[in-house]
């Protein structure tokens, strides 16, 4: 085993030994080759398996016809109003403005408009849809906590009818809301 070899001579001169410690050295090796076998573990967990035939179609003489992508309703918040924008993918569908009323938190007009918009462009208004139209908020970090819940309450106030596999039909939001990150 590897050890440092002091001497014990009876001169005054220490005896050189040319061993080596080998038991920092071992130490080191074994915590290198586990992290090198820990991250090997991590890095194909994390490797996604693709081939050149996903997202292909199953059968190659069936040609696949592209869907297009559905409306998303883009509601901006300014200081003065309400900019409600569908877009399908990058395509601006519709634009509209609400101007927001001074001093007051509860946004009815907005509410009516929202559903107004949805009557025209939301694309999941049949009772058997189970999906829900998708509407994203765009606003400035500084906007109040009270005016962004009122925003969504304004969201929410638009609402369908929807049939369970139960056989009820509940009323449920149009809007499906996400918050846009800048």
């Amino acid at each position: 085993m590897g050890g440092v070899d002091v001497g014990t001579g009876d001169s005054g001169k220490r005896q050189t030994n040319a061993e080596i410690n080998m038991i920092p050295f071992i130490d080191l090796l074994m915590v290198t080759i586990s992290f090198l076998l820990i991250t090997a573990v991590w890095v194909t967990f994390s490797r996604m398996n693709a081939n050149a035939q996903i997202p292909g179609p199953p059968n190659p003489d069936k040609e696949v016809e592209p869907q297009t992508p559905e409306k998303i309703l883009h509601l901006h918040i300014h200081e003065a109003n309400f900019n409600l924008v569908w877009k399908q993918g990058s395509t601006v569908v519709s634009e509209s403005t609400v101007t927001k009323p001074q001093g007051d938190v509860v946004y009815s007009e907005l509410a009516k408009k929202l559903g107004e918009e949805w009557k025209v462009h939301g694309g999941h208004q049949d009772k058997s849809d189970k999906k829900i139209d998708q509407a994203v908020l765009h606003t400035d970090n500084s906007m109040p906590f009270k005016e962004v819940i009122s925003v969504l309450d304004a969201l929410y106030d638009t609402q369908r009818e929807m049939a369970f596999p139960d056989g009820t039909v509940k009323k449920v939001p149009v809007f499906n809301m996400t918050f846009s990150v800048r």
